[in-house]
């Protein structure tokens, strides 16, 4: 996991940190860690994945109980 250094934060920052992370009972780093979770992955945004399915149900959805052939087949022959 990357480590991140952050210089010259103002002190009344820091104090300000100090303070919101008491209120939510953790440490200060961790309280730091969340702050930049949500800033740079809101609840709110778009995955991908969700956003495919979406596209899926828009188009009629996809059939997920197709009967597929389960015969074997021949091995591939290199000869």
């Amino acid at each position: 996991m990357a480590s991140v250094t952050v210089r010259n934060i103002p002190d009344e920052t820091h104090r300000a940190l100090r303070v919101r992370a008491a209120l939510h009972g953790i440490s200060t780093e961790a309280e730091i860690r969340a702050i930049l979770e949500n800033a740079v992955r809101p609840e709110g945004r778009i995955k991908l994945g969700s956003l495919l399915a979406e596209i899926g149900r828009e188009l009629g959805g996809v059939d997920l109980e197709i009967e597929r052939d389960k015969t074997s087949s021949e091995p591939v022959s290199f000869e």
